[in-house]
């Protein structure tokens, strides 16, 4: 028989992108036992969405991205958990073999899904982005987040397998969106330097953190991982990034100054 699936994800005002991401979640069928929703008080359509295909949606305050997936994880009853944000989609590929997984004996206790990140609506293959396996398929209890502010990972000690089709991360479909990322990113990523004292202190540090740092990465995605081979999108995912990281060391580097 095969093991049900409890599908959780944490919301905040995800509208534009919540009808893609249950439309993927409808491609696994009756494999799905239920969808967990986590809001922290969206003020669109997000919460109507969500239950309108059923969704147990929970409304709990902002604990951080790695304890809010969490607290999501811990409302799932379900034999495996598939952990999604909800910029994410499903492919016909992914569900099809997640299917045929659950349907079997799997081996092992926890899968990685390689994710194909999508800038400007354009996949990125190169860079550094492709194939970026995250580890969001797992037996309920077998894993969980790192509690981080930002760039939280899922941490499990059972054996990990991988799977092979993509989920397909559709991650900033405008430049907009990009730069508004890059802002408060930067903003958490510059008190978590200072918490750890990984800030600049002297001038050397500066122009190392702020100026060198960046320009060496773009040089290394963009060029030796092949990142030109993704035109224009490759371009300027590159270059933003390398801002961000600019930024997060300069505000980082304010953050001190005002103490």
């Amino acid at each position: 028989m095969p093991g049900t699936l409890s599908v959780v994800l944490i919301t905040l005002n995800e509208a534009a992108n919540l009808p893609r991401t249950l439309a993927g979640i409808a491609r696994l069928g009756d494999l799905v036992r239920e969808i967990v929703v986590v809001d922290s008080g969206s003020t669109d359509a997000t919460l109507e969405l969500a239950r309108a295909v059923g969704a147990q949606v929970f409304v709990e305050p902002w604990r951080g991205f790695g304890a809010q997936k969490n607290a999501a994880i811990a409302h799932a009853t379900g034999d495996w958990v598939l952990s999604l944000d909800a910029d994410e989609e499903i492919s016909p590929a992914l569900a099809q073999e997640i299917g045929a997984l659950l349907a079997g004996k799997a081996a092992l206790s926890a899968y990685r899904i390689p994710r194909l990140n999508h800038f400007l609506g354009k996949p990125l293959r190169y860079g550094g982005y492709w194939p970026d396996p995250k580890l969001r398929l797992f037996r309920r209890g077998a894993a969980q987040f790192e509690e981080r502010p930002v760039h939280e990972s899922m941490q499990t000690s059972a054996p990990t397998g991988q799977l092979k089709a993509p989920l397909l991360h559709h991650c900033y479909p405008t430049v907009a969106d990009y730069i508004d990322h890059m802002n408060r990113y930067s903003d958490t990523g510059a008190r978590m330097l200072v918490e750890k004292d990984r800030a600049p202190r002297t001038m050397p540090a500066l122009v190392w953190s702020a100026v060198l740092n960046p320009t060496a990465t773009f040089l290394y995605n963009y060029i030796v991982r092949l990142g030109f081979l993704d035109g224009r999108a490759g371009l300027l995912q590159h270059l933003n990034h390398s801002v961000y990281i600019h930024w997060k060391y300069v505000k980082a580097w304010e953050l001190l100054r005002r103490s």
